[in-house]
């Protein structure tokens, strides 16, 4: 239904997309996740103009947004859009609201289109709020009315900007429900969502988003499951993450030390654990990187913590020849390595030309 072709978007000098290209195809259900900030948002906006893209192509059923000769305004028809604000005219009431884009923009019969609005009200489980204004509803209730005025557009796709960030947990299931519903029934739909059960629960595809670009892209077990990049695992998992560069043979051991407790204690980690998290890393850097390495710098350092486990994920990336320690025959008896395989639950090395990398698990 919709090709995206290298899209991008500045704010000044602020690129927030950097050429995106994707596919969008009838009957999909794509979550747009990621940190805030990303451009999100921004994404979903540029696909139907309510921000101009800086850049790049969108073809919508083989016809450019872009180009000049394009009626911009009939191409929206086949795109409706819930915002995180609802956007209802309060002065209008429920039905008043729903009726508006078909009277004035699809020229439809008031009586077939108040037949229509019923069954979309129904459908969001609100009939009963036909002859009520906004301002007497809920949160929730207002965006499943946003939800039903979109439907009375009867578009082809349907776009969802973080439905429901601005509700409470009771709001947000009712929202969320609806969207289900629709998603049962066929609707072509992507959303924006921070809720990454619900994301899935229903996507066909979720997109990840960080940096302005797709950084990656998958099914929901893909994504959720085995995410291949460092930045979607850290997302999806919600990750805490501090990171040290040392540069040289001379660094500042204690302060790194210090860092590390610092870090530990705001996630409330045993004083053992951070221990080991400094004990690990004094042994593999100083007695096994600089030992075996003529020039690893730079050496960076992350360590990673989930709420969700006690454990630790250290990562360690250094310049240089291929070298694993925990791989390294001269190892057999090493007092440092001795140690360092007592706290390790795991480790997994890879290595680029020119640098290596180092995953353990604490």
């Amino acid at each position: 239904m919709i090709r995206v072709r290298n899209l991008s978007k500045s704010f000044g000098n602020l690129a927030v997309l950097k050429n995106i290209s994707t596919d969008i195809h009838k009957g999909e259900i794509i979550s747009i996740i990621g940190p805030s900030g990303v451009g999100k948002s921004t994404f979903l906006r540029c696909l139907n103009l309510l921000e101009t893209p800086t850049g790049g192509e969108i073809i919508i059923n083989g016809i450019h947004l872009r180009d000049r000769k394009t009626n911009v305004c009939e191409l929206r028809k086949r795109m409706g859009m819930v915002f995180q604000s609802f956007n209802l005219f309060s002065h209008l009431m429920v039905m008043e609201n729903i009726l508006l884009g078909p009277l004035t923009v699809l020229k439809m019969n008031r009586a077939a289109a108040f037949d229509e609005g019923m069954k979309l009200l129904t459908l969001v489980g609100l009939a009963e709020k036909a002859d009520a204004y906004p301002d007497e509803l809920s949160g929730g209730q207002k965006q499943r009315v946003a939800i039903a005025r979109t439907l009375a557009m009867r578009p082809e796709i349907v776009l969802f900007d973080e439905p429901t960030s601005a509700l409470d947990p009771a709001m947000t299931s009712e929202v969320l429900a609806v969207i289900r519903k629709l998603a049962q029934d066929g609707m072509t739909m992507m959303i924006v969502t921070h809720e990454m059960q619900f994301a899935r629960d229903i996507s066909t595809r979720v997109l990840y988003l960080d940096d302005g670009i797709i950084y990656e892209e998958g099914t929901p077990h893909q994504i959720f499951q085995v995410p291949q990049k460092d930045k979607t695992r850290i997302f999806i998992h919600n990750i805490k993450t501090v990171t040290f560069e040392i540069r040289s043979r001379h660094f500042d051991l204690y302060n790194l030390n210090a860092n590390i407790e610092t870090f530990g204690q705001k996630q409330n980690l045993v004083r053992k654990m951070i221990h080991n998290i400094q004990l690990a890393l004094e042994e593999l850097i100083i007695h096994k990187l600089f030992v075996k390495s003529d020039h690893p710098f730079p050496v960076t350092v992350t360590v990673g913590h989930s709420g969700k486990k006690v454990e630790i994920e250290l990562t360690l990336t250094y310049r240089g020849k291929a070298y694993n320690p925990f791989e390294d025959e001269d190892n057999t008896e090493d007092i440092s390595m001795v140690i360092v395989r007592k706290l390790v639950k795991q480790n997994v090395f890879s290595y680029l030309p020119g640098e290596n990398k180092l995953q353990i698990i604490l």
